[in-house]
């Protein structure tokens, strides 16, 4: 690959725009392997101590850096709502100068033990939610997180790639030890990281990669499909989502496929290619994220089955819901929006519980029981 971020020097002659942040960010560094190793943390505004919050990792592709993967594949306006901490680390420079994600094991840059004991120094100074840790990236960086996914699966909750694959060899000695979701989002036209792979370098079609992780997880294997509302009618492509879901402890694998999208990160402030504007990457990422825990996940089977079961209707509604239970028991049932914001939360004794919502759009309903955590989706048209 040969990622050229021809976006950079366009950033700063537009970063006037941006909107000022009162939050903390802190360049940082530690010794990894006896090699400086470099960081970026956003910490938000809303951030206290005394409340362990969710750590995000966001990897930079090849040639790239932690400052334009920063302004890029921008999470920072979620992490001041949602209040989770971002880390943006730096690769090593390859002998080409250019700065690189250990993926395909052919270095010997041990990448997933510096983003491990990264995880480590940044939990020391922190209070960062160890069952909420999780990794997305840019091309490169999405290689890497699904290396993580595989390699260190024992701290990684769950993963986004966004026009990253990986290499077949690479799966085949996946080391998951639990059920791990997983987001891909591709485009079509991707002339980097095509999406039909590059069999020679046994770059994986990345229908193929979905449906190998769909099965890793145990989800059902036809997907619910959808076409993403095609807003922009000057983007050049249109989305379609898939789902493949009812996996192993709650799980699933999500794709987003842009018809004709490049090799570029939906919702970019900046065009470096085909870019699609009908969605928001980085929304959908931490919309996906935020479902899962890495405890759950690796909560013992048997006992995931005997999760209460779960009716919604009418869904989609007009705003008045229901939710009907198998029995009656102490829950906590939590709905948010798509970006995180809490709109209720009630505890519940009952088997039946009724709502309303009068805002549109897309929520989450988080049922918390004594012995497992359930997920729903609701759409309030």
């Amino acid at each position: 690959m040969n990622l050229q971020y021809i976006f950079f020097t366009l950033l700063f002659v537009v970063t006037w725009m941006a909107p000022c942040f009162s939050q903390t960010t802190v360049d940082a560094s530690m010794t990894h392997d006896g090699l400086n190793r470099t960081y970026r943390l956003y910490i938000p505004e809303s951030y206290n101590s005394n409340t362990p919050v969710p750590l995000l990792l966001n990897l930079h592709g090849y040639t790239s850096n932690n400052i334009q993967q920063e302004f890029y594949g921008d999470f920072r306006p979620i992490a001041d709502t949602a209040n989770f901490i971002i880390v943006h680390p730096n690769g090593t420079t390859d002998n080409s100068g250019n700065q690189f994600w250990s993926a395909f094991g052919l270095s010997s840059v041990d990448d997933t033990g510096f983003l491990s004991a990264l995880i480590d120094e940044i939990s020391a100074q922190y209070s960062i939610d160890p069952n909420c840790v999780y990794s997305t990236g840019m091309s490169n960086g999405g290689f890497m997180s699904y290396e993580l996914a595989c390699q260190l699966s024992g701290r990684i909750a769950a993963i986004a790639s966004v026009t990253g694959s990986m290499i077949e060899s690479r799966l085949d000695v996946c080391n998951s030890t639990h059920p791990t979701p997983v987001m891909q989002i591709h485009g079509t036209a991707d002339p980097t990281v095509p999406y039909v792979g590059i069999p020679a370098q046994t770059m994986m079609h990345i229908d193929t990669l979905v449906k190998r992780w769909a099965e890793l997880n145990s989800c059902d294997m036809n997907p619910t499909i959808t076409q993403v509302p095609n807003i922009s009618l000057v983007d050049g492509c249109t989305a379609e989502h898939f789902v493949f879901d009812n996996g192993t402890a709650g799980s699933s694998v999500e794709l987003y496929k842009v018809n004709g999208g490049a090799h570029t990160w939906p919702g970019a402030p900046v065009n470096i290619g085909v870019t699609n504007q009908d969605f928001d990457a980085s929304i959908e990422i931490w919309r996906f994220f935020r479902r899962y825990k890495l405890n759950n996940l690796t909560t013992d089977i048997k006992e995931m089955e005997i999760s209460t079961d779960l009716f919604i209707f009418p869904n989609p509604t007009s705003g008045n819901f229901t939710l009907k239970f198998d029995d009656s028991q102490k829950r906590m049932i939590t709905v948010t929006d798509q970006i995180g914001r809490i709109i209720m939360n009630r505890e519940s004794f009952s088997n039946l519980e009724t709502f309303a919502i009068s805002c549109s759009g897309i929520y989450l309903l988080t049922i918390q029981n004594e012995n497992s955590t359930t997920t729903k989706k609701l759409i309030v048209e």
